[in-house]
């Protein structure tokens, strides 16, 4: 089956023109170098030419200080006119902010679907999750306030424990998920009275300029800011002023250790991190083969592998690896390729320009040291269409066992003993989730064990995944710092601050006549 280069169709594309900055409440033209950003879509067969979607400003260092300055001014020392706004207020503007966003929702959708190429049901999906994760947001944090409204009296001493901002937060979101993984913590830091710098993704940064003047109609001056260009401009400038409080990061580990080494006060520099993920899934002899292959199908190749929360690296029971092998790969070789909106389609373009050669290299160093091409369509590519490749058996002697492709490339593993098992994760560097496939899941104890303690979740009979947004979302060695979740998330972003008195009858007719006044510091959301 041959396969041919993805060629635009009918379809009319969309176009972002982001020859603009958003700085300290303002929107204006940007007359600096500019970036074309082109869809991985080619315009038509035969050429090598793809679809134009729109620009971006390649923001120098000068500009990128300047956003930074703004929200610097804009936090204030604490005393700005966002860090002092009551919750209510800061409730109401994000609502106020999720009514904007709902506008431009088709715009946003159609960008995602061009620019990264998600199907048209993911790229829906990416939004309106996004849209549920703010409510549930919204939820936990007036929940947050009311639980802070209690007094503790205790050894003399009347008080009240609260949250507040911390102060300037630094956001770098992904390219597969630049709308939903970015908002995790933006939001969150927003709520909390926080003023931000945001670095757009360069591949997958039109989603974000469609909302450019969304949030400067919402927020004060200075409250958001966006940078957008090359990172290795941009980003070193702003993190060696030392005016940064907060790093919210998701990406390369490499990447985020070389930004933390700049800060020249790293040690109070609060940092969450989502990082290399490179997550195992345990195919035991046990296991419901079809109900496995279907799950394993989709957890490692949902959107093309482009997740961090893929299955990348599948162990599976030597007396079985050849019957699970014959029914993953006879499903594999079924997705269908195709563009976005497509229907059925569940293989698209890579975006990542790079990323098809990058594949290559991975696939002939495992097959040099021993590995085959397993599925019958593996090492199929076109432009930027790759079909997945399977490979099998691979070794700990391969690049595709210590690196994370992030990409249509699945290695499989052969087993014998668990032990086999436990020696990978003891020198693996990663540390995200992994999934245990069984039928008898008490005899997988001792396995479920070792996980709990190596990974941040251990997902039974399912593929991983971050969902809900209630639970945690975190990781162990090079995978993470800290946790997210709709609850921990506000805690990133925050900080505990105790109001105390003596508890006595001054003490308390003080502390209750603030609690009625105009003091955000004791003041109870009712």
């Amino acid at each position: 089956m041959t396969l041919s280069p993805p060629i635009a169709d009918a379809t009319a594309p969309p176009f972002v023109d982001g020859r603009k900055v958003l700085c300290n409440g303002k929107v204006e033209p940007w007359t600096g170098p500019v970036q074309e950003v082109f869809a991985p879509i080619y315009k038509a067969a035969g050429s090598e030419e793809k679809v134009l979607i729109g620009y971006q400003a390649r923001m120098d260092e000068a500009a990128s200080l300047k956003a930074l300055d703004a929200a610097v001014a804009s936090w204030s020392h604490g005393r700005g006119e966002w860090a002092l706004a009551t919750p209510e207020h800061r409730i109401a503007k994000i609502e106020e902010l999720v009514k904007e966003l709902k506008t431009v929702r088709e715009q946003i959708v159609q960008v995602l679907m061009w620019e990264i190429c998600k199907s048209a049901a993911d790229a829906a999906k990416e939004f309106d999750r996004t849209m549920d994760f703010i409510a549930g947001t919204l939820k936990e944090y007036k929940a947050m306030l009311k639980a802070d409204n209690a007094f503790v009296q205790m050894d003399g001493v009347l008080a009240q424990s609260r949250r507040g901002p911390i102060g300037v937060m630094l956001n770098l979101g992904p390219f597969n998920y630049p709308f939903n993984e970015t908002y995790c913590t933006l939001i969150p830091a927003l709520l909390m009275g926080n003023s931000v710098v945001m670095k757009l993704p360069n591949v997958g940064c039109l989603a974000h300029i469609c909302s450019m003047e969304t949030y400067a109609k919402v927020f004060p001056p200075g409250v958001v800011n966006f940078v957008s260009g090359a990172g290795r401009t941009t980003m070193p400038p702003i993190m060696a002023t030392g005016k940064v409080d907060i790093f919210a990061f998701i990406g390369g580990s490499k990447a985020a250790d070389a930004l933390l080494k700049i800060h020249p006060e790293p040690h109070r520099l609060k940092a969450s991190l989502a990082l290399d993920a490179k997550n195992l899934g345990v195919v035991m002899p046990d296991c419901d083969m079809a109900a496995t292959v279907t799950e394993v199908l989709a957890g490692s190749l949902s959107y093309n592998g482009q997740r961090c929360t893929a299955l990348k690296l599948l162990f599976v029971h030597e007396s079985i690896a050849d019957a699970f092998l014959a029914a993953y790969c006879a499903k594999v070789d079924e997705l269908k390729i195709g563009l976005p909106w497509e229907s059925g389609v569940k293989l698209t373009p890579l975006p990542e320009p790079n990323k098809p050669a990058y594949l290559r290299e991975l696939i002939a160093d495992a097959k040099s040291l021993g590995a085959k091409v397993v599925n019958q369509l593996g090492e199929q590519e076109a432009g930027p269409f790759v079909r997945p490749t399977v490979l099998y058996p691979v070794s700990e002697k391969m690049r595709v066992w210590h690196e994370e492709q992030f990409g249509p490339l699945v290695p499989v593993v052969p087993f014998r003993e668990l032990d086999d098992v436990y020696a990978y994760l003891a020198q693996s560097t990663f540390g995200q989730q992994a999934s245990v496939f069984a039928g008898d899941v008490v005899k997988c104890a001792p396995l479920l064990d070792a996980l709990a303690n190596s990974v941040g979740r251990v997902n039974i009979n399912a593929q991983c995944q971050r969902g809900p947004d209630y639970l945690p979302f975190s990781g162990r060695k090079s995978s993470a710092l800290g946790t997210l979740s709709v609850t921990e998330a506000l805690k990133t972003v925050s900080t505990e601050y105790v109001v105390a008195t003596k508890d006595n009858a001054m003490g308390k007719a003080g502390m209750l006549s603030l609690a009625g006044a105009q003091c955000n510091c004791v003041a109870s959301l009712i």
